[in-house]
């Protein structure tokens, strides 16, 4: 089932300002000029015609091929996902810029429901390839190499073998699969079309959001008070969402019999469980002296008796609230990314001179930011939803970070060129350091660097510590929705069971809060995606260790491991850089460079 674009980054923005300067906006017509294009209708007509010529070439005989023969098969495979994903990420971005619209919803259901239609005929290609034997699929690689570049995508297919159910049943379920799908537009429209009256002021949800990094605390807690609001009227429709999703995953997990509700995300991680495992238990252990031990610095700052949930996201009383205009935002990000290495900029400069990037915030487009990767003969496309916050800066920088990554992956093909998740946060967090440093060099006094300091620890927290409690809360959620229907209060409680623990004694939690769980996208396109953030966050932060001591060629290793897409695992990309994740010590590592922040921190308040 091909998936549509979702928002990967849960960044706090709102409504445009002239303060801004010209704002980028996407130019679709690289994969089509308009949704009546001709190409467009072209490659439907294909997809219709290749889609039941391939499956009437090769089911049921895929064992039977010689290792030329299973090339030709797999080429095909890779053209008919080529073509499919550009037709599905048109449709997909065109809603994303204004999903409050019925026509482009209709035009993308409409596009998704003649693809599914088109390719349930080739379910057959990957329960084949796990029928083939394994001496038989090894010989196949010995004498053709150009086949033999594929294996890693036959070993994540072979992966799912022991959850294969029949042919009959593989090909219902993903003809089913627009089901859920209706499940997620009705999430993305709700949240889309939900409005916010803070001050008299009528907002979208982005908006609102973003009051929660205003200076002034009054104007905090009223945003925060009317999301608890806006949520609680709205608690059934994402409690009637949640407890659907979770049950059909429940369903197909246990018909699959996977051993647990993660156990498919790991594999499309290409991640072992207890990789996974050793990341959150290293969190966790790290919660008192990361995140309690900086809001405890915070409410100091602050100079509160008590934290309340909207100060958590407040700049400092010393902190320059000035806007970053776009101009500003782009000369900081392509500065910190050409003095890296200038082959980076290089990379990043055609997002934003070639319409690759939709920065402002406009009624009815998606929330929050992400990097699209479309097809390796295109482009990735970026979107934002920019306000000048120098938080914002740093999500320009972590989408860039994606979309470079994609533009290198995509020598790879079609078929190679997806990063698991785990990896996928690699360059984007690597993007968002680099322009952290480079900031930090910058800092004229103590009182810059302190800000600059703690608005990255900030970030990592909410990126670690805050991501880890979400996973958890997913735990819980889907452990609880296979004993039974979840009522709001019950899901409500699950989350409220994880806030205290990862954020720490210097908060009080005001009364609506517990409903907050319901505007997070990841929950409901992509179960246990969430830990991705702070695995990719720990990672880069050891990766970064071995770049501040000056490693040799560590940027030629770099680009080397972007540049390997899907084509590897974790441990083999990691091994040029001395680095291990399956080694627990490893977290410790990346954990430590949060831990040796506060301490700067620490000691500035005791100079």
């Amino acid at each position: 089932m091909l998936q549509l674009p979702f928002p990967v980054r849960d960044a706090n923005a709102s409504s445009g300002s002239d303060e801004l300067g010209n704002l980028p906006e996407w130019d679709l017509t690289d994969l089509y000029a308009a949704d009546d294009a001709p190409e467009l209708t072209r490659d439907l007509d294909w997809l219709a015609q290749e889609c039941s010529a391939f499956a009437s070439d090769y089911e049921g005989k895929l064992a039977d091929l010689d290792a030329e023969g299973l090339l030709n098969c797999v080429l095909r495979n890779e053209k008919i996902n080529a073509i499919a994903g550009r037709v599905m990420s048109y449709a997909g971005l065109r809603y994303y810029q204004l999903t409050t619209d019925a026509e482009r919803a209709k035009f993308m259901s409409d596009c998704q429901e003649k693809i599914t239609i088109f390719t349930t005929p080739l379910v057959f290609f990957t329960l084949e390839i796990n029928r083939i034997e394994d001496e038989t699929l090894a010989a196949h690689f010995a004498t053709n190499s150009d086949l033999a570049r594929y294996k890693p995508v036959f070993d994540r297919i072979r992966a799912m073998k022991p959850y294969q159910l029949s042919d009959e049943l593989e090909r219902f379920l993903h003809d089913l699969g627009v089901v859920g799908d209706a499940w997620e537009r009705l999430f993305d429209e709700t949240i889309a079309g939900l409005t916010f009256t803070v001050d008299g002021l009528e907002l979208n949800i982005e908006g609102t959001l973003n009051l929660l990094t205003e200076q002034d605390r009054n104007k905090r807690e009223a945003a925060s008070r009317e999301l608890a609001r806006v949520f609680q009227d709205n608690v059934k429709t994402f409690a009637r969402v949640h407890n659907t999703q979770a049950k059909e995953k429940e369903i197909l997990d246990r018909w699959r019999g996977m051993p647990t509700p993660q156990t498919g995300r790991h594999l499309s991680n290409d991640v072992e469980p207890e990789v996974v495992e050793a990341l959150r238990e290293a969190v966790v252990a790290a919660y008192p002296k990361l995140s309690h031990r900086y809001y405890e610095l915070k409410r100091k700052w602050l100079g509160l008796d008590r934290m309340q949930v909207w100060d958590r996201n407040a700049p400092l009383p010393m902190e320059d609230t000035r806007v970053v205009d776009w101009a500003q935002a782009e000369k900081t990000v392509m500065e910190a990314y050409e003095a890296f290495d200038p082959r980076m900029g290089e990379l990043a400069a055609p997002f934003f001179s070639k319409g690759w990037i939709d920065a402002g915030v406009k009624p009815g487009k998606a929330p929050g930011a992400f990097a699209h990767p479309t097809v390796t003969d295109v482009h990735p496309y970026v979107m934002l939803n920019y306000l000048g916050k120098p938080r914002d800066v740093m999500t320009l920088a972590h989408e860039l970070g994606h979309g470079v990554h994609q533009v290198l992956a995509a020598e790879q093909g079609e078929m190679l060129s997806s990063t698991p998740l785990t990896l996928a946060e690699t360059a984007s967090v690597f993007g968002e350091m680099l322009t952290f440093r480079k900031m930090l060099e910058g800092a004229e006094t103590k009182e810059q660097r302190k800000i600059l300091l703690a608005g990255k620890v900030e970030d990592m927290i909410n990126t670690v510590v805050r991501q880890i409690a979400f996973y958890d809360f997913e735990c819980k959620l889907h452990a609880a929705r296979a004993e039974g229907e979840l009522t709001p209060d019950d899901i409500n409680a699950l989350w409220m069971s994880v806030q205290a623990e990862s954020l720490g004694e210097a908060f009080d939690f005001m009364e609506g809060y517990e409903t907050f769980w319901c505007y997070v996208p990841h929950f409901v396109h992509s179960p246990f995606y969430v830990y991705a953030y702070a695995f990719g966050d720990g990672l880069v932060n050891a990766l970064y260790s071995v770049y501040a001591e000056g490693g040799e060629g560590f940027e030629d290793k770099y680009f080397d491991m972007l540049k390997a897409g899907g084509s590897k695992h974790h441990k083999e990309l990691l091994a040029p850089f001395g680095l291990d994740a399956s080694d627990p010590k490893f977290w410790d590592k990346g954990l430590s460079m949060i831990s040796e922040m506060i301490d700067e921190l620490e000691a500035m308040e005791e100079a």
